[in-house]
């Protein structure tokens, strides 16, 4: 079942803007620079230890997505926001495999790959020290700052209105009768007075949080019903509006759907 059935009403587009940010999928183009975040290389060997056996998929998937996304932006820059690998305590060997090959092949396709320390990544210049890149806590892009979310910066430039963070991996979830659907999604809203952009994860393992119905984490995101949301499917971006509105809309449809049910 798809999105685009669920909610009719809502007009899709393969391009859009959101506070001069252009969204491509997943990722945010804003002049020559694309802004990815939250791979988190390694998830599966955390998940197999949990006793979730699932295959080493989500390399591949990563750099196809990055592939299609690339084909539509045609950035020479990018900017890898936070948690690029999962393991907060120590480096796995798959870490180790596959944080490498990503950034090797990040190298043949950008001439300026940069990279945004998250809070999964503490052991991640271990790794990173072997291409001679270095990790930054934000990074200044015109009137953007982009840091990873989990923590507020000490000082923000007086050239800035706008923050992109990530590390929220937001999510939201459309229902339809008894079932529900999981989508990635975009938020835009305030922190202070700034203008906030919060990213989708870039991982291809969990949708993330639902931001419905689940709290939020970062400390940038003070009251989750006033922003609005864009939810993405494949090449299509949808704005869903107020996420109170959401929220609304959800709970009258369970209750409809739940009529004459037992109490």
């Amino acid at each position: 079942m798809s999105i685009i059935n669920t909610k009719d009403k809502y007009k899709s587009m393969n391009s859009f803007k959101i506070f001069g940010a252009e969204i491509i999928n997943k990722g945010l183009k804003i002049e020559d620079t694309l802004i990815i975040c939250d791979l988190h290389f390694g998830y599966e060997t955390t998940l197999n230890k949990q006793g979730l056996m699932i295959p080493q998929f989500q390399f591949d998937k990563i750099i196809e997505s990055l592939d299609n996304i690339q084909k539509k932006a045609d950035c020479s820059k990018i900017i890898l926001n936070g948690d690029i690998k999962h393991n907060f305590g120590k480096i796995d060997k798959q870490e180790w495999r596959e944080v490498l090959s990503f950034l090797d092949y990040l190298s043949d396709i950008f001439i300026d790959v940069q990279i945004i320390k998250g809070n999964h990544d503490n052991f991640l210049p271990y790794i990173t020290d072997k291409r001679d890149i270095p990790l930054e806590n934000s990074i200044v892009l015109n009137n953007y700052l982009i840091t990873h979310g989990h923590n507020i910066p000490e000082q923000i430039p007086d050239c800035v209105d706008t923050i992109i963070i990530g590390h929220e991996h937001p999510c939201i979830s459309i229902r339809n009768q008894e079932r529900v659907e999981k989508v990635k999604s975009y938020l835009t809203g305030k922190w202070e007075n700034y203008n906030l952009i919060v990213q989708p994860s870039f991982n291809s393992i969990s949708y993330g949080s639902d931001v419905l119905h689940e709290k939020t984490i970062s400390p940038f995101i003070k009251n989750i019903l006033d922003f609005e949301t864009y939810a993405i499917e494949e090449d299509e971006i949808y704005p869903f509006g107020l996420i109170r509105d959401l929220v609304l809309m959800d709970k009258e449809e369970f209750q409809n759907n739940n009529k004459g049910g037992i109490l």
